[in-house]
């Protein structure tokens, strides 16, 4: 785990400790699932754990979850339909048992996000259930960040105020990133200096953002491009060809071709607008205001306009720089490709 990881880690155990409500939010793909095995993996033994994975459910459902995971008999319901009294009756009795037997009680949500406001309604209740000394069940969301969006609603202010403990996930800079690329290596066997070239490694963290998520996936795919072209080191360009394979439906990232056409587009666009616009204000002036006719060009200037371009059978590939305007430009202007 990277430094930010073990920092999340911390804040989970010490919002057990304390007890109440903590909400772990990251990106996809950032390590929150990692976090939390790392979480349970280390709780104590007196700690009884009620994991839910698929927090699509109902008020009903999710307590009926909850009491699966503690292992309660379900409770029989007049008619067959179970209700919240029916089956909070027998958790809070379970809960108090468990506190009198010095042993914590912690519900872990996954996917938090994707929870409704009325089972987030009964998680406040649920936190209601406690003791003179601390709370009688213990609450840990993992989410996403419109998890964070949803707490921030004046609608569920006072569930919002049972957090005791928030940590955000972000993204790996740099370093960290060519620091994970390393530990992955040497778990999986690798030996000996990276494979990855340096500019292969700047490559990887600015097409993947730093997700760790991202990150195995294009250097999987980088390591076999490399394999087939029998190479030992990976380059800026097998890495760029593994980001179009693996990286296509990433958000943000847009094709480069039809990038390059939509600047294109609005570039002849404002030329229109301003041709148009320069035409419109000189009819508006009087004619004695209008500016002297251009001189001709110079006889040099006139042979190197006439000059016939010569197009190269293979494109020159692009520069390694900054990507600016030229850059995604190029492949629309030198008919690299057509518009899709």
């Amino acid at each position: 785990m990277s430094p930010q990881h073990r920092e999340a880690l911390a804040h989970l155990l010490y919002g057990l400790r304390t007890g109440g409500m903590v909400v772990l939010s990251g990106e996809i793909g950032t390590g929150k699932t990692t976090v939390c095995r790392h979480f349970l993996a280390q709780l104590p033994a007196n700690c009884q754990v009620a994991y839910v994975f698929n927090p699509k459910l109902s008020v009903i459902e999710l307590l009926q979850t909850v009491c699966d995971e503690f292992h309660l008999p379900r409770p029989s319901a007049a008619g067959g339909l179970l209700t919240v009294k029916d089956l909070v009756d027998p958790l809070n009795a379970f809960l108090l048992q468990t506190h009198a037997a010095g042993k914590t009680s912690l519900l872990v949500i996954d996917e938090a996000q994707s929870l409704s406001m009325e089972v987030l309604e009964q998680l406040r209740l649920l936190t209601n259930l406690e003791t003179n000394e601390r709370k009688l069940l213990n609450i840990v969301l993992i989410g996403q960040p419109e998890l964070r969006q949803m707490l921030a609603r004046p609608k569920l202010e006072q569930l919002a105020q049972r957090v005791t403990e928030q940590f955000h996930l972000g993204a790996l800079d740099a370093a960290q990133t060519e620091h994970y690329i390393s530990h992955r290596l040497g778990v999986a066997g690798g030996q000996g200096t990276l494979p990855f070239e340096r500019a292969a490694l700047r490559h990887i963290h600015r097409l993947s953002g730093g997700v760790p998520r991202r990150i195995n996936l294009l250097c999987d795919r980088a390591l076999l491009g490399a394999f087939v072209q029998e190479r030992h080191r990976v380059d800026r360009r097998i890495v760029a060809q593994a980001g179009r394979e693996t990286l296509a439906f990433a958000p943000g990232r847009a094709p480069r071709r039809r990038l390059a056409w939509g600047l294109l587009a609005l570039g002849l666009a404002t030329l229109a607008g301003g041709g148009a616009g320069a035409y419109f204000q000189q009819k508006a002036q009087p004619q004695a205001q209008w500016l002297p006719p251009l001189q001709a060009p110079s006889a040099a200037s006139a042979t190197a306009w006439r000059a016939p371009v010569t197009r190269p059978a293979t494109p020159a590939p692009l520069a390694a720089p900054a990507e600016g305007l030229a850059l995604h430009l190029s492949p629309a202007l030198n008919g690299a490709g057509k518009p899709p």
